[in-house]
């Protein structure tokens, strides 16, 4: 990644400018009868809401019904309108020819069907033109999106996404949606590395993103099931399996050239505040308290497990320790918003002190129960708990001075 901020280029364009701002790619195989209504119905749409000069491309995979006559026949009539012939299927390979053959600066694409509302489009792709981002995604899956779909693509879809998140530690909501945009500076550096010429495409290309330290912008949409989908589903799901698996073991061994993407296209961290600004302590403690309680939680369960066969202190100690690192850790990410490696080993000795600390607290309560009190595990648990809460205010305040300290 780059060592200052750099933001993105916008893209330097004006109403009335004569080469194509946008290029909207279409992808079809077999799409006699869809095909003029939805590139009409877009061509309208992109007249009489987006200000720039756009371009539509239908890239037709190897149709062998009428698709590429009503394609030639749209590109008469409609002067904006392109056609693109490809001798094989696959929508990804169509999408990689269309995009690096096209000029122009923001590459999107839509489905044939036109399941997403079209009113999402320029919010989908302005992030591009300012500059703000560097992909830009439709999701069906945020609140406020309004989805209207059965029930068995409504599972299959939010399952393929978790899959993503756990399989490929993947952070955008919905890989699948057939809505998605992006800078063709950045399309230029990522196509040549996305092997995928089918559906999996898509994900493939933002993951790699998302790896490479680019910002991925996500549009909520309004989205209605298509009835007459000719997707495959087993076919699409085991294709993007083998996907999944394909990438994950790149992503593992280090095949991807992931460190040259991220130190070329990544946005460089944020300059950091000025030592006086306050850093509003009403979220950190809040979120300080919700790690708390996460922690506190498996520093009990880890004690009660180890109770048995180590004792009451030695079982203390283990679950202090392995508690307090994932809590430093989890306390410098999500409430300080203290992210990359910078400080971070001493971050960790600094947690460490702290954790010195509470364990003094802890061994020391456990020390004048067992000399005071016959020990039960209920008072112990109890004993315990005061003690980490004392424990956990000394934390916060040593973890808020470690990770505002400037040097």
């Amino acid at each position: 990644m780059t060592d200052t901020y750099a933001p993105r280029a916008a893209v330097q364009a004006r109403p009335g400018a004569g080469s194509a701002v946008l290029d909207v790619v279409v992808p079809v195989y077999n799409e006699e009868a869809d095909l003029g209504p939805c590139v009409r119905r877009l061509h309208a749409h992109l007249t009489a809401h987006f200000p720039y000069p756009f371009r539509i491309t239908v890239a037709d995979n190897a149709s062998v019904d009428g698709t590429p006559a009503v394609a030639r026949a749209l590109a008469d009539e409609l002067p904006e309108v392109g056609v693109l012939r490809l001798n094989e299927k696959g929508r990804g390979r169509a999408l990689r020819a269309a995009w690096a053959a096209s000029p122009a600066p923001v590459l999107a694409y839509m489905d044939v069907d036109l399941s997403t509302d079209l009113a999402a489009l320029l919010p989908l792709v302005a992030p591009l033109l300012s500059g703000h981002s560097d992909l830009a995604i439709g999701t069906r899956l945020a609140r406020t999106s309004r989805v209207v779909r059965g029930t068995k693509r409504e599972v299959i879809s939010r399952g393929y996404n978790l899959l993503l998140r756990g399989a490929l530690a993947a952070r955008f909501s919905d890989a699948q949606c057939g809505f998605k945009a992006i800078r063709a500076d950045v399309a230029a550096e990522l196509l040549p590395l996305v092997r995928d010429t089918g559906w999996f495409f898509d994900t493939e290309l933002l993951v790699l993103a998302q790896r490479a330290g680019l910002r991925i912008h996500e549009v909520p949409v309004d989205w209605v099931d298509d009835p007459d989908s000719r997707v495959d589903i087993v076919a699409t799901a085991l294709a993007d399996l083998r996907g999944i698996g394909r990438l994950g073991r790149a992503l593992v061994t280090g095949a991807l050239p992931l460190a040259q993407l991220r130190a070329q296209l990544g946005r460089g961290p944020l300059p950091a505040p000025p030592a006086q600004v306050p850093t509003g302590l009403p979220r950190q403690l809040a979120r300080f308290a919700a790690v708390g309680v996460a922690s506190t939680l498996a520093y009990l369960l880890l004690f009660v497990l180890a109770r048995g066969p180590l004792g009451a202190q030695p079982a203390n100690l283990l679950a202090l320790l392995l508690t307090a690192v994932a809590n430093t850790a989890a306390n410098r990410r999500l409430t300080f918003g203290v992210t990359g490696r910078r400080h971070a080993g001493r971050h960790h000795l600094q947690g460490l002190l702290a954790f010195a600390l509470g364990l003094a607290l802890t061994s020391g309560s456990l020390a004048v129960l067992h000399a005071t009190t016959p020990p039960s595990r209920p008072l112990e648990l109890t004993v315990l708990v005061t003690a980490n809460l004392a424990a956990t205010a000394l934390r916060f305040l040593l973890l808020r001075l470690a990770m505002h300290h400037r040097p």
